[in-house]
């Protein structure tokens, strides 16, 4: 286990997943396939996991990891907003529990030249899928000063968002192939130095706002929660692990709506929708990880867990 890359909340997952013999387990986010790995190790009765992920240079690191359990697995190349077209094709209409890990992985944050960080200067990409046309560069050319200031504020939850995108676009008009480090430079001298963060660089919000813009983060989750709800068998398990604020807050959303089942207005003397619940919610409070893990991997500090099961 030492030798390997252990995934943040790996004790948990494995913990919560409660994967059942002769079922269809589906990692929607598989990475290097840490935790597919474990919980093939675990569930030896898992009789199929299915990994996706967007990111080819993600699926080729997975089946190096998941070489020992090759005949159990199936790699496919895909968002998990299309989850089930995806499964479809492999003739897959139910399963047996998911896992969805979001946003970006620490390979992708390490990988050079993929333009998600700025401890190396190279070109503005940031797409997690590389077949994808847009690029953070493009996105940054296209995008008025008014809707860039709106993505960095919401998405990176930046106060000083209108700053930031008033110095970007000036850039970006005078220098059009603005680099990783370039980028980092113009947000360091657009907030004021005494507003500066004292554990992050001032640029990491303004990065993570637009990364999510790139790929549509936001949108494609409650997408693959949705088609994963409708092809869970009952007694099968959603997990999520998000990072973001707003991606814990659509999961959060997702798992009441489908815990409350009736969604007819407040007062209402009986049920006229005739709703029903369809999931119980396993984590009451988001899971975060133990202090020790977050010793060992700082990343995981601001992940969280929650996990739903769905009933009959």
């Amino acid at each position: 286990m030492a030798a390997r890359h252990i995934p943040v909340l790996y004790e948990e997952i494995l913990e919560y997943a409660c994967c059942r013999d002769g079922e269809v387990f589906v990692d929607a986010t598989l990475g290097s396939g840490g935790h597919s790995l474990g919980l093939l190790e675990r569930y030896a009765g898992i009789r199929q996991l299915i990994g996706i992920d967007c990111d080819q240079d993600a699926l080729e690191r997975a089946r190096v990891t998941l070489e020992p359990f090759k005949k159990k697995v199936t790699f496919l190349h895909g968002n998990f907003k299309d989850l089930t077209v995806l499964l479809s094709q492999e003739g897959i209409a139910a399963i047996g529990g998911i896992v969805f890990d979001f946003g970006v992985s620490t390979p992708q944050l390490k990988d050079p030249g993929r333009g998600f960080g700025f401890s190396n200067d190279e070109a503005l990409d940031m797409r997690m899928d590389r077949s994808m046309p847009q690029t953070a560069m493009d996105l940054l050319k296209r995008l008025s000063a008014q809707e860039l200031e709106d993505i960095i504020r919401v998405y990176g939850e930046e106060r000083f968002a209108r700053r930031i995108a008033s110095a970007v676009k000036d850039a970006v008009a005078r220098n059009p192939l603005l680099s990783t480090t370039g980028l980092a430079d113009i947000i360091f001298r657009a907030i004021p130095r005494k507003f500066h963060p004292d554990r992050l660089h001032p640029a990491t919000r303004t990065f993570q706002a637009l990364r999510i813009a790139v790929n549509d983060e936001l949108a494609v989750i409650g997408q693959g929660l949705d088609q994963a709800m409708e092809l869970l068998t009952p007694g099968g398990r959603i997990l999520a692990i998000s990072f973001h604020s707003l991606e814990d807050r659509i999961v959060k959303n997702r798992f009441r709506d489908w815990a409350k089942g009736c969604s007819c207005p407040v007062g209402l003397p009986v049920c006229a929708c005739g709703g029903k619940k369809r999931l119980k919610i396993i984590t009451r409070k988001p899971v975060y990880a133990a202090e020790a893990e977050v010793g060992r991997n700082p990343s995981s500090r601001s992940a969280r867990l929650r996990v739903g099961e769905r009933l009959g």
